[in-house]
Formats: C-alpha cells, structure tokens, sequence
C-alpha cells in the first residue's frame, strides 16, 4: 500500500503539472504513454516487439496519435489510415503465406485504433480552445471522482455483485456512487465556470464518464482475464502498467469528443 501511494503521488504531481503546462510537454506526456501502453498490449498479445505485425501496429497507432496540424500538415483521414494499415497487416500475412495469421493482424488493428485515437482525443480536448485545460481537468475529474465514489460506496454498503466473472470486487453500489460523486464533481464545474459549461451539459458529462469510465475498465478487466495476466505491465510500482491506469480515459475522452459533450 506504502510503494501504491508513493508512486500515485508522485505520479500524480508530474501528470497534472504536464497537464497544466500542456503544449509540448502535455504532447511528450501523452506521446510516452501511447508507446508504452502501446508495447503492453503487444506483450499480453505474445507478439514481439521485433515482428513485422508490432512495428505496423506502432505505426498505425502514432499516425492516429499525432496532433498532425501542430506540425503544419493536413490531418489525415482516420478512417483512410485505418485501411492502409489494415492493407499492410494482410499483406504481412499474404507475404508470411499464413505464418502470420488474420487474427494478429486484426489484434494490432485493434490496438492501434483503442491506444492511438485514445490518447489523440486526450491532447485534441487539452488543446481544443482557450478553455482546454478547464475542460480536460473536468473530464479527468470526472472519471476520477468515479473512481473514488466507486471505491468508498462500495466499501462502506457494497453488498450486490456488478460482474462477477470479470471484475469480482466491483458492486451495483459502488458503481452508482461513482456516478453520483462523478455528476457532482462536474456540477462543481459548471457552477465554477458558468459561462463555459451549463449544468445540463455538466450533468451529462458527469454521467458519460461515470458510465463509460467504469466501462473501460471492465472492458481492460475482461481481456486480461483472458490473456490470464493481473497487470498489463509493472511500469508503476503498486498500479500495474500504462494501460491499467489509463483504461477509463481510452474510451471516455474519443466518446465525449464524439459526442460533443465537451465544450470544445
């Protein structure tokens, strides 16, 4: 529990500081954990980092990572790089004659898309207008005051099994007070920053990431039950890996831009 909360602290502290200082430091922040968490998927996968599927896959994932207008070029269309990395995965397959199978290619597909358009959302909301650092604080606060809720409530009155075979310590209870304490984390914001945010939007913002944020993280949950690993890596001391820590934000940020939830 001591080396949980040392490495949360300090972990922390530096994300919120990149965070705030945003520009090129949020930019190599986001950048190291798209490449990480990029690399721990392709080991639950037991692919090595040298076979030809994992460097397509990087590829894939940085093309739809990268702010590409930051640099002066034209933003590619995601769904034409999603195709040519989907053609050069079954090439390798044509070109291996099956050694490399459909199912890797369409396991680095995958990845490519959940970690690179993941971490792309989080910088393009950051980033998005002059209110990008109150946004992207509202967002994170949001999905970690679910978090918290879910944590507490389900401790303190948890009692009914949300899904057992996937997450067994997760509860109904839980799960709904990580949603109150979610909406009012963003209710804070809207009354904070009425001119920006209205309480209807607030509300909905709160609710999706409350939803969505406790969806990622079964769905992270799930499939390492199936990979029959506890961690996706052991970069954070006490927290697991990347993608462990990050699960929640992978699907709430792409669906709040989507959505537009986020006043951006």
């Amino acid at each position: 529990m001591k080396q949980r909360i040392v490495t949360g602290v300090i972990g922390g502290t530096g994300f919120i500081v990149l965070t705030i200082l945003g520009g090129w430091f949020f930019f190599a922040l986001l950048l190291l954990l798209a490449v990480i968490g990029f690399m721990e998927y392709i080991r639950m996968n037991g692919v090595s980092i040298k076979h030809p599927l994992a460097w397509i896959g990087l590829a894939g994932m940085l093309v739809l990572f990268l702010p590409w207008s930051d640099f002066g070029l034209k933003e590619p269309a995601a769904l034409h790089t999603l195709w040519l990395v989907l053609f050069l995965l079954l090439t390798v397959t044509v070109l291996s004659k099956n050694v490399i199978t459909i199912d890797g290619a369409a396991l680095m597909l995958l990845g490519a898309l959940y970690i690179g358009y993941g971490f792309h959302a989080m910088y393009a909301v950051r980033h998005g207008d002059s209110h990008g650092l109150m946004t992207t604080c509202m967002a994170f606060g949001a999905i970690w005051a679910s978090d918290i809720g879910a944590y507490f409530t389900g401790r303190a009155i948890g009692k009914n099994k949300l899904w057992p075979a996937i997450s067994p310590n997760k509860t109904v209870e839980g799960s709904l007070g990580g949603v109150v304490l979610a909406i009012i984390v963003s209710l804070i914001f809207a009354f904070a920053y009425p001119d920006v945010i209205s309480i209807g939007r607030a509300l909905l913002i709160g609710l999706a990431a409350a939803v969505a944020g406790q969806l990622g993280d079964l769905i992270q949950s799930a499939y390492k039950r199936v990979r029959g690993i506890k961690d996706t890596g052991s970069i954070l001391p006490g927290h697991g890996g990347v993608l462990d820590r990050c699960d929640s934000w992978l699907i709430v940020f792409p669906l709040l831009v989507m959505t537009n939830l986020l006043p951006l």
